[in-house]
């Protein structure tokens, strides 16, 4: 099976339409992510922060 992957302006009302009647169509379906798949995308662009100790967090949260 092939994956497509689409990019579109979700706020764009006939992209909207576009891609709601192409799924109800019945031939595509659509892949929802999971929360690890989301969890592994985070780690890999490096929008992780970690902390030598809960101190230093505490620092950083409350200033």
């Amino acid at each position: 099976m092939a994956t497509i992957t689409l990019s579109y302006d979700a706020r764009n009302v006939i992209a909207k339409k576009t891609i709601a009647y192409i799924l109800s169509l019945g031939v595509f379906k659509k892949i929802e992510k999971t929360a690890i798949d989301l969890s592994l995308e985070d780690v890999k662009k490096g929008r992780v922060t970690t902390y030598k100790s809960t101190s230093d967090l505490f620092n950083k949260v409350l200033g």
